[in-house]
Parts: C-alpha cells; sequence; structure tokens
C-alpha cells in the first residue's frame, strides 16, 4: 500500500534530540510527525514502531527518546506528504527543519501540540480532505490489515 501517515508523539520531558548533524531542542508535550511511504506504508510505520533499529532518519532519533503512542495510516496512490504538513501547521508549532529535507513547501514534519492530544484535530483534518484512515498503536496492529 502507497500513501501517507501520521505518528502521535509524546515526549515526557523537555529535552534535546541529537540527529546526525542537529541538535533539536524540544519541550514536553504532544507531537505529530507527517511522513508518507510510496513503496510499502506498512512496513515504513512498523518500522516506527519497533525500538531496534538502525538510526536514519530524524524521526529514528527521537523515537529514541519519546514514545510513539498511535499511528494514523492514510492510503493514497498521490503523494499527500507536503500537503498534510501544511494543514497540520495550520493550528500546531512546527519544529524548524526537522525531517523535511525531501520537501519544497515545508520546512519541517514535526508539529507540537503542547499538552493537548492532537487525536481529535488530526481526524477533523483527515475527514475535511475527504481522506480515508486506519488508526494503529502497534506493530502487530499494521500487520492485520
Amino acid at each position: 500500500m502507497k500513501g501517507s501517515y501520521f505518528l502521535i508523539i509524546l515526549v515526557e520531558r523537555a529535552k534535546n534530540v541529537k540527529t546526525k548533524r542537529r541538535i533539536f531542542s524540544l519541550q514536553r508535550g504532544y507531537y505529530v510527525y507527517v511522513g508518507s511511504a510510496m513503496n510499502s506504508l506498512e512496513k515504513r510505520v512498523a518500522r516506527h514502531f519497533r525500538k531496534d533499529k538502525k538510526l536514519h532518519w530524524h524521526i529514528d532519533f527521537l523515537l529514541k527518546e519519546a514514545d510513539l503512542l498511535e499511528a494514523y495510516l492514510i492510503p493514497s496512490e498521490e503523494r499527500l506528504e507536503e500537503r498534510l504538513s501544511r494543514e497540520v501547521a495550520r493550528f500546531a508549532r512546527g519544529v524548524e527543519g526537522f525531517g523535511a529535507s525531501d520537501l519544497q513547501g515545508v520546512h519541517t514534519n514535526l508539529y507540537y501540540f503542547g499538552e493537548a492530544n492532537p487525536e481529535k484535530k488530526l481526524e477533523n483534518l483527515l475527514s475535511n480532505l475527504g481522506l480515508r484512515w486506519k488508526r494503529v498503536k502497534s506493530e502487530g496492529d499494521i500487520m492485520e490489515t
């Protein structure tokens, strides 16, 4: 399956997340990461749930130090990552430079929601765009699709 995804992440306390080339200072609270997988959506998101993996993308470094609570799989033949990222930016604060190096129109794919769980806002956004989605809370949930 091809498509995009949201990851809902909880950072328990403020911290600096060091990647290969940068350090991102993150506050305590909820974050949403916007991604895409135009080859295998299920495998990409399942990888994000695994703790034991090679650290490659910015999100890998963050997930090593934070809790991935759930993911939204958004099947689509069209690459929606940039559009979804712009939509999320309308109601959350972006973490500049995090995970959007391959995109033209956005400067981040990680958004801070503070203490409010972003679940309802994401579902409203997806409904308003007329998109289907599936919520998953573990790697096992993905394999059931």
